[in-house]
């Protein structure tokens, strides 16, 4: 009897299995949402927008978790059954460091840094329990280089690198991995945000910040879409990566290749 095509092996790869995906009302949570319950996994729809939340969550049959993650004393003692853990939310500020507001990058720090620690904590003492997990992490572009006026940003990204390492070394001996995904500017409502603000900042129109500022140093001149982002979350989730972890798996169009 012939193999069946990898397409209907997909659905059902992740048959029976949980998801908790964080900042998954839009952009690339919300991708990452339907990609994995397309692959077959129960997704918790995690974010602070209810109705965005609650509609993807409708739309992948899965459930919405409504909670403002930057309130990190109530994840303290946070317990999830969850066996796959996607980080993702996220926010961004642009100024240069003079002008940061300091209550800005303690909140940028503390939602794309603390938090996933947070949600780790959480979520492994059931993967090691089921001997299986996988954790991704979105980082970006700049959790590997620097930009200019995102000094929360960029330390926050380069924080998570280091999380996802530390999990990866503790989780190898117990079916856990632990990775980032790593994409240049994708095409979502934070990216079309920061447009406006690098106008701001650079005094240039909005067309010319995204051919003269983001994609300058991408040898693919164009933004990524979250459905390319989502397809890398899958495939670090799925067994045919179970000996890939405490990496990062970069999508930058050539950014990093400089």
């Amino acid at each position: 009897m012939e193999n069946p095509p990898p397409s209907s092996l997909a659905g059902q790869s992740l048959a029976g299995k949980r998801a908790v995906v964080t900042g998954a009302a839009s952009g690339i949570g919300a991708a990452v949402a339907r990609r994995l319950a397309s692959s077959g996994a129960y997704v918790v729809v995690c974010d602070r927008d209810a109705d965005g939340a609650e509609a993807v969550a409708k739309e992948v049959s899965g459930e919405a978790w409504v909670v403002d993650l930057a309130a990190t004393d109530e994840l303290v003692g946070l317990a999830l059954d969850a066996d796959i853990l996607v980080n993702n939310a996220g926010v961004q500020h642009v100024a240069p460091v003079e002008e940061f507001p300091p209550d800005r990058f303690s909140l940028i720090v503390r939602l794309m840094l603390e938090v996933p620690f947070l949600m780790a904590r959480a979520c492994v003492p059931h993967m090691y329990s089921r001997g299986w997990g996988r954790i991704v992490n979105i980082s970006s572009a700049h959790g590997l280089r620097a930009s200019a006026y995102k000094a929360a940003y960029v330390a926050a990204k380069h924080g998570l690198e280091g999380l996802s390492k530390v999990l990866a070394l503790e989780g190898a001996d117990r079916g856990v991995t632990s990775n980032c995904v790593n994409p240049g500017y994708v095409r979502t409502p934070l990216v079309e945000k920061q447009i406006a603000d690098q106008a701001r900042v650079h005094g240039l129109s909005e067309d010319e910040v995204v051919t003269e500022v983001m994609l300058t140093k991408s040898a693919i001149k164009r933004l990524i879409e979250p459905g390319e982002v989502a397809a890398a979350v899958s495939y670090l989730c799925s067994d045919e990566a179970a000996f890939m972890t405490g990496s990062s798996l970069v999508i930058d169009g050539g950014w990093s290749a400089h």
